[in-house]
């Protein structure tokens, strides 16, 4: 898999458009548990707002695929949570959670057709946009994850980009990066957190391998995976808010190049 320039350059313009890095930076907070109505209710406000609009149709514009004043960008239904892989039940916690809430994401579609999630996460000023990523995952991954595991927990383990859904003491596979992890027909609870302890137990936060500020973007060996900063990405707010320590937004923005470029 290779990376697109343009979608690397396209990333970076939006964290500018946004003003994101400086903000996020600045007020890095712990996300709600829960993804409550008023969570939900706030989400929606920062992805619909006149300036997320406009940014969203220079977004889509980017690459002369629509023009500006065409792009015409919505929102299309509600937004919805999406789970990562947690420290907690990575350190094996007491009755810690196999996921916790990242952000809530919006989905955008352009009059031609472009569709692209709006992350929003909660910080020290309120709820905002703090990253434009192209396609659908999040959206399509939660529909595969109800269907296959009706009230499981959709998370994704963004080291490897592997997307799972989990219930019921077993943790089920949603795409190829976890069919490789965990094997097509899943595996336990249990087992799966005894692997990314063994994966990833030395790079929580507090470890010399955070301390030495290297958290961010690694993947397991042989994960086909490149730093955010390897591939120009500037990563907006995830540095201080503790979500990094597993390499959350970093390789969420490389996951999405790697697949553009899969897809070329």
């Amino acid at each position: 898999m290779t990376l697109r320039a343009s979608a690397a350059a396209a990333v970076l313009a939006t964290t500018a458009f946004l003003g994101l890095a400086p903000q996020a930076a600045a007020a890095p907070v712990p996300q709600p548990q829960a993804a409550t109505a008023e969570n939900r209710a706030a989400a929606a406000r920062a992805a619909t707002a006149p300036d997320t609009l406009a940014t969203l149709s220079r977004f889509f514009a980017r690459e002369g695929r629509v023009s500006l004043g065409a792009a015409q960008p919505r929102i299309e239904g509600e937004a919805i949570p999406v789970h990562h892989l947690s420290p907690d039940f990575v350190a094996g916690r007491a009755d810690a959670s196999v996921a916790r809430l990242e952000f809530l994401a919006s989905q955008a579609v352009s009059s031609d057709g472009q569709r692209a999630a709006l992350w929003t996460a909660r910080t020290e000023t309120g709820w905002q946009v703090v990253n434009i990523a192209t396609g659908d995952d999040e959206f399509r991954y939660a529909r595969l994850g109800a269907a296959k595991l009706p009230g499981g927990t959709v998370f994704r383990e963004p080291q490897i980009d592997a997307w799972y859904v989990a219930g019921g003491g077993r943790v089920l596979p949603l795409d190829e990066d976890a069919v490789r992890a965990v094997g097509g027909g899943g595996t336990t609870l249990g087992a799966y957190r005894v692997r990314v302890a063994a994966a990833y137990g030395d790079k929580l936060p507090g470890s010399p391998y955070a301390e030495r500020g290297a958290a961010g973007g690694f993947a397991e060996a042989g994960a086909d995976a490149v730093p955010a900063a390897a591939a120009g990405v500037e990563v907006p707010w995830a540095a201080g808010a503790g979500v990094l320590a597993l390499g959350a937004l970093g390789a969420a923005a490389v996951r999405r190049l790697r697949r553009a470029g899969a897809r070329a």
